[in-house]
């Protein structure tokens, strides 16, 4: 979370490269979601703009004047148009984006300040934010420019978090009296480390650039910021061509691993390795690679 202006103090990076890309946007309005029937509708968003290339859904934020300062609306968008790609047999994965000069710079604090205790624990506040961590499908984040407070930790509830040459990656909020409240204190740690994780998170100041979020563990590419959205579009295409079964298992099995012990990760991990042997593409795949062809998955 962060409020929607960005002070020096605030984004400047251990060793930063302060020069700002320009803005660039999809020019695509309109997001066609298809439900478990397979029929489509139309659906106009008003704070993201949503395309598809290929198998890959595309969604794009899309407040510039805030710099894509995370409103409640916003997420609740991002989680109608991650729904409707999760039922599209026509999408194996999604790539999310901002623009060049801001991922998402933070929560819209004009949207919280005045918010009390009391009515943020009844409403559970922020709880919907978590909803996108259900979909099955692997999401890429693309990120340009400041992902700040919530831009942070938007990224790393995604699957691959790849980064523009421009990148920064921050959790301020301290800085205003409170604490990451969507994920910072536990995701970042066990992507950089605990000293890393509160040297960034107890000062509010000390935020990272692409090499050094990529040296850490937390992206795992850097690239030119005119590139990145199709370079992550590249790599879900491949994602997307894979069983999706054994995809989605996959993406559950690694996450699992955050969430329970040894012993029982390699139990899930073996249970959906002999369960994906129940499957047509199982049978194609290995019978593909015996006959030294290409695999033709079809999803089941």
């Amino acid at each position: 979370m962060l409020r929607t202006f960005i002070s020096p103090a605030i984004i400047r990076p251990l060793s930063a490269n302060k020069s700002i890309a320009k803005r660039a946007f999809s020019t695509s309005f309109i997001q066609k979601s298809q439900a478990a029937t397979g029929s489509t509708e139309e659906k106009r968003y008003e704070f993201i703009l949503t395309e598809t290339r290929g198998q890959v859904g595309l969604i794009t934020l899309n407040r510039p004047k805030a710099l894509n300062a995370l409103c409640s609306d916003l997420f609740t968008e991002i989680n109608d148009a991650l729904r409707s790609y999760d039922k599209n047999d026509g999408i194996g994965a999604v790539v999310l984006t901002g623009s060049k000069k801001a991922f998402a710079a933070g929560a819209d604090i004009k949207e919280m300040k005045d918010n009390t205790f009391v009515k943020t624990y009844k409403d559970n506040f922020l709880g919907h934010w978590a909803e996108m961590t259900e979909i099955k499908k692997p999401i890429i984040a693309a990120v340009n420019g400041y992902a700040l407070g919530g831009g942070c930790e938007l990224a790393m509830m995604c699957d691959i978090i790849y980064a523009g040459e421009k990148a920064i990656f921050g959790q301020p909020e301290i800085k205003l009296g409170i604490i990451p409240g969507a994920g910072g204190t536990q995701r970042l740690v066990k992507a950089v480390g605990k000293s890393k994780a509160m040297e960034m998170i107890l000062t509010g100041n000390v935020n990272l650039n692409a090499t050094e979020a990529l040296n850490l563990g937390l992206v795992s590419k850097i690239v030119p910021a005119d590139e990145l959205v199709d370079e992550a579009v590249k790599t879900a295409s491949v994602i997307a061509s894979m069983s999706q079964p054994s995809v989605q298992m996959a993406k559950e099995a690694i996450n699992k691993s955050f969430e329970v012990s040894l012993s029982a990760g390699l139990r899930w991990e073996r249970v959906f390795f002999q369960s994906l042997f129940g499957t047509a593409d199982q049978k194609e795949g290995m019978n593909a690679f015996v006959e030294k062809r290409p695999a033709s998955f079809t999803h089941q």
